[in-house]
C-alpha cells in the first residue's frame, strides 16, 4: 500500500479544520482533492489525534499477538505430528 504524505494525526487535523472550513478551502490550501477529505472522515470519524495514536498502538501491539499466537499453533502442531509418529 502507498504510503501517504500525511500522517494519522494530521489527517484528523485537517478533518477537524474541514468541520470548521468549508471543504473546498481547506482542500485547497493542503493541496488534495475533497474526496480525500470526505474518505479520512469516513475512516476516522470522530475520533481525535490522541485516539488515532492509541489506536495505531492497540493495531501494532494486536498483530504482534496474533503473530505469537499463530507460531503457538504451529509448534504445537508439530509436536502432535511428533507424537503420532512415535507410537
Amino acid at each position: 500500500m502507498r504510503k501517504s504524505r500525511f500522517t494519522d494525526e494530521q489527517m484528523v487535523g485537517i478533518i477537524r479544520e474541514a468541520d470548521r472550513d468549508p471543504v473546498v478551502e481547506v482542500a485547497k490550501r493542503h493541496g488534495m482533492s475533497e474526496q480525500t477529505i470526505y474518505t479520512w472522515r469516513k475512516r476516522f470519524g470522530e475520533l481525535r489525534s490522541e485516539d488515532v495514536r492509541r489506536l495505531r498502538q492497540l493495531e501494532a501491539e494486536n498483530a504482534r499477538l496474533k503473530k505469537l499466537v499463530a507460531e503457538r499453533d504451529l509448534e504445537i502442531e508439530v509436536m502432535k505430528e511428533v507424537a503420532a509418529k512415535n507410537w
